[in-house]
């Protein structure tokens, strides 16, 4: 690559991460669906025209917000997660670790409550998909563990499907809630794990 396309390609990346951090922004007070390309090219700076270098319309730029928010995220939460219910400090862990994306990136955490039962079809799909893609990862990774011995692959899912779910739930409680008061959040969504936690240790009973 030469000196000036690899110049020229930095300033395409800029340009759509300026679109996608102002299309963020907007949506704090808006929907998806109510969000105009013109707005989002009007607070980077850029002819509308501009926009169509970098996606096909807003859903599509909404997509690539459901992989910025939750595509770099599978590593950790499939470990954590599988992870989760075997002690009390395992299962705080998890709790904060929701904590902290919630107080780290609370822009996106919002976007994904939101849209993921919102009116735009694409980006409802992308969030469903990277959400089961988070089941079947940390299913894989529960029958690794020894504890997990007898399990059907389809109660492993289930399993796995319930902490997910409750992640999610979980991230919406805190966003939903003043940060002075997040204490309260965390203890009810301990309390629930080691509820799920004790339903796992019985269930081949």
């Amino acid at each position: 690559m030469s000196h000036t396309s690899g110049i020229r390609q930095a300033q395409k990346q800029r340009t759509r991460q300026a679109l996608l951090d102002a299309a963020l922004r907007l949506l704090e007070e808006q929907s998806l669906s109510s969000l105009g390309l013109r707005e989002v090219t009007r607070a980077v700076g850029v002819a509308p025209a501009a926009f169509y270098r970098h996606f096909r319309d807003t859903a599509d730029l909404g997509v690539a917000l459901v992989d910025e928010a939750l595509g770099s995220l599978h590593g950790t939460i499939r470990t954590t997660l599988a992870t989760t219910g075997e002690s009390d400090e395992r299962i705080a862990a998890a709790v904060e670790l929701i904590a902290g994306l919630v107080r780290g990136y609370p822009a996106h955490v919002r976007f994904i409550a939101r849209e993921r039962h919102g009116g735009v079809a694409p980006v409802r799909e992308a969030i469903g998909g990277q959400l089961d893609l988070f089941v079947r990862e940390v299913a894989d990774e529960l029958a690794e563990h020894p504890e997990s011995e007898g399990w059907i692959p389809d109660d492993l899912r289930m399993l796995a499907g319930l902490y997910v779910d409750h992640m999610v739930m979980t991230a919406s409680e805190f966003l939903a809630t003043p940060e002075a008061d997040w204490d309260g959040v965390a203890r009810t969504a301990r309390r629930q794990l080691r509820l799920v936690s004790l339903g796992r240790r019985h269930w081949l009973d």
